[in-house]
């Protein structure tokens, strides 16, 4: 139901609302923390930053039901309504700014976007009540209603510290790693010609199915064996670092919390350059970019090895994956530089 079409001052309280929750929300994204010299509660930050949640929730639901059927809101019932959302906006994000660096970045990262999430969540209710056909509930707005619940509801699964904080990140880029190894075996197990479901009809008549650019070669294929070898490397690094961080992780320690920090950047690199070594071993296959990203890939999981050996949460039974998946990252990349430049 469009506050538009009231009597026309209605919607005034409302648009001011809605600039001012944009201006914050992009405030929010782009903002720093407000550090302090004092303790940090964390255990009181998480029970406030609940209860602000709750609010907005509870603010945004009233408000879509005020323009949910008729009579609308009066102008200054839709004032009361438009000053409650605002507050309840600019109590979480006052909170969300207690969360200094020092607790976690990559923590700080995800209540960012988790807190970033609500605000355009609102925002698009906002939107949605400002346009909609007067003298109606549109799918719509039953829609942004529910989205702003659903953003709220996730604040529920988010880490409680940077440990856990660490873990989602290694999830998803577990993932992701995983699922560019399966396209490849895919592509690999389908058959000779990668490009078999094209219809002959489709071709060229002066470049048929026999075109050598159009399938992989022998030599292709044990390229692409060395470079599977070291795919999987990455996503064993990232797979057995999970148990370790979830069984030695500190995030009481300042230093154990920016190494902590330091693991979650490098594994936020890894799953891009497997997508890049994993496009360029499509044909026709380019040998001077696959030995490129070969070599990027390689460097960037000695590091990443590295920061894991140098870190809180390699012990001594760690140690052993570390340096058996050092050796297995020389050994794939040795092994596709050698054929690479095999009757090159």
């Amino acid at each position: 139901m469009s506050a538009e079409n009231c009597d026309g001052t209605l919607s005034v309280p409302l648009r001011n609302v809605l600039n001012s929750i944009q201006c914050i929300k992009d405030r929010v994204r782009d903002g720093e923390s407000n550090e302090t010299d004092g303790a940090f509660n964390l255990s009181n930050f998480w029970d406030t930053l609940n209860q602000a949640v709750k609010a907005v929730s509870q603010e945004a639901t009233k408000l879509s039901l005020a323009f949910s059927r008729p009579p609308l809101p009066s102008l200054q019932d839709g004032e009361k309504l438009s000053e409650s959302i605002l507050k309840s906006v600019l109590t979480l994000s006052t909170v969300y700014y207690w969360l200094p660096k020092s607790q976690g970045v990559t923590l700080r990262r995800q209540v960012r976007d988790a807190t970033v999430e609500v605000l355009e969540g609102v925002a698009q209710l906002l939107e949605v009540i400002l346009s909609s056909p007067a003298q109606s509930l549109t799918q719509e707005q039953l829609t942004s209603t529910g989205g702003v619940w659903s953003a709220c509801d996730h604040f529920a699964q988010l880490p409680k510290e940077n440990k856990g904080a660490l873990l989602v990140v290694l999830s998803s880029q577990t993932g992701v790693v995983k699922d560019a190894i399966e396209e490849i075996e895919q592509a690999l197990s389908e058959d000779q010609d990668p490009f078999n479901d094209v219809l002959d009809d489709d071709l060229d008549d002066d470049n048929p199915r026999g075109n050598q650019d159009m399938y992989w070669s022998e030599k292709d294929r044990q390229v692409i064996s060395a470079c599977q070898g070291l795919m999987k490397a990455a996503a064993a690094c990232l797979r057995k670092l999970t148990p370790a961080v979830r069984a030695n992780g500190d995030s009481a320690v300042p230093q154990n919390v920016a190494q902590l920090d330091d693991l979650a950047d490098i594994s936020r690199e890894i799953s891009p350059s497997v997508d890049d070594l994993a496009l360029c071993l499509y044909p026709p296959m380019d040998y001077s970019g696959v030995e490129n990203n070969v070599s990027k890939l390689a460097a960037l999981l000695k590091k990443f090895l590295e920061l894991i050996r140098s870190s809180h949460v390699c012990g001594e039974s760690e140690l052993t994956w570390v340096q058996f998946l050092e050796g297995a990252v020389d050994h794939n990349l040795q092994k596709a530089k050698g054929l690479i430049e095999l009757d090159s």
